[in-house]
C-alpha cells in the first residue's frame, strides 16, 4: 500500500508542478517560450511512468525495470483487441450521434477533421509517444497492485477517479483543450473509460499496447462528434452539450456490463491472463 501511495503522491506532485509552471509561462502571452512550455506539459504527462519506473528500480533494481519495460515489446495480443481499441470511441460517438438524431430530431455537429488524419494521429501517438507516458504508470504499475487488494472492478473505478482528478489543472490553465469545460462530466467519462481499459488489460496483459492504442484512439477520435461546449468558462458547471451526456451514458452502459463480467477476474503484477478464473 505504501508504494501505491508513494506512486500517486509523487505523480500528482510532479505533474501538477510542471503543468502549473507551464500555465504560468503561458500567461506571459506571445513572449512565452513555447519549447519550454511544451516540454513542461510533456514532462507532466510522462510523470506517471517516470515515477512507476523509479519506484520499480528502488524496489527491484535494474532487473525489475527491464521486466517491467518488456511489456512494451509484447505485441501478440490478438488482432481483435487492436480493432476494438481503435474503434471503440468511434463506435460510441457514432451511436451517440444516432441517438441524438432520434431523440432530438436533428444530427449533432460532426467534426471536420479527415478520418485518415485521426487514424494517423492515433498510430503516431501510440508508436512514437507510446501513450507510455501515462499507461506504464496507470495500467502497468497501479492497476495490478490495486486489483490485488480491491479486485479488478473496484480497482478500475478507483483508478479512474484518481486518473480524472490528475487532469484537473488542465481545466484551469488557460489555452488547453479542456479549459473551462465541465469537470464533473469529464470525471464521469474518464471513470467509465477506466473500466473499459481495465477490462481490455485483463484480456491482453501483460502487454500494454492494446490499452495504449485505446488511450490514443480516444484522444484522437473523440471529436468525430465533438462534445465540448464552445466558450465554456466554469469547470464546476454541468455540461450543456447533449452529445456529451449521451456519450457518457453510453460509456457507463458499457462499463456496467464490463464490471459485471470482471467480477471473477483476477489480476497480478505480471499480467492477468494466467490468473483469470473463469473466462466469461
Amino acid at each position: 500500500m505504501s508504494r501505491l501511495l508513494s506512486f500517486f503522491g509523487l505523480t500528482f506532485i510532479v505533474t501538477w508542478a510542471t503543468w502549473i509552471a507551464a500555465g504560468s509561462l503561458l500567461g506571459l502571452g506571445p513572449s512565452a517560450p513555447q519549447p519550454v512550455v511544451s516540454a513542461l506539459f510533456l514532462l507532466g504527462t510522462f510523470a506517471p511512468s517516470f515515477v512507476a519506473l523509479w519506484l520499480t528500480f528502488r524496489a527491484e533494481g535494474r532487473a525489475g525495470v527491464a521486466e517491467f519495460l518488456s511489456r512494451l515489446f509484447q505485441w501478440h495480443s490478438g488482432i481483435r483487441w487492436y480493432v476494438f481499441a481503435l474503434g471503440f470511441m468511434v463506435g460510441v460517438k457514432l451511436t451517440a450521434a444516432v441517438i441524438h438524431r432520434v431523440a432530438l430530431g436533428s444530427w449533432p455537429l460532426f467534426g471536420d477533421e479527415a478520418w485518415y488524419l485521426m487514424v494517423g494521429a492515433t498510430f503516431l501517438s501510440t508508436i512514437v509517444l507510446g501513450q507510455a507516458g501515462e499507461e506504464i504508470g496507470w495500467r502497468g504499475y497501479a492497476l495490478p497492485r490495486m486489483a490485488e487488494r480491491l479486485g479488478l472492478p473496484r480497482a478500475s473505478l478507483l483508478l479512474g477517479s484518481i486518473w480524472a482528478v490528475w487532469h484537473l489543472p488542465l481545466f484551469v490553465i488557460a489555452g488547453t483543450t479542456t479549459t473551462g469545460q465541465s469537470f464533473p462530466l469529464y470525471f464521469l467519462q474518464v471513470t467509465a473509460l477506466s473500466v473499459t481499459m481495465a477490462w481490455l488489460y485483463a484480456r491482453t496483459g501483460p502487454s500494454l499496447w492494446p490499452v495504449m492504442l485505446l488511450h490514443a484512439a480516444v484522444n484522437n477520435t473523440k471529436d468525430i462528434v465533438p462534445s465540448a461546449v464552445v466558450g465554456a468558462s466554469n469547470l464546476l458547471a454541468l455540461s450543456t452539450s447533449p452529445v456529451a451526456w449521451i456519450t457518457v451514458g453510453l460509456l457507463w452502459v458499457v462499463a456496467a456490463v464490463l464490471l459485471f463480467r470482471m467480477r471473477t477476474t483476477n489480476v497480478g503484477r505480471n499480467g492477468p491472463q494466467a490468473r483469470r478464473t473463469p473466462r466469461p
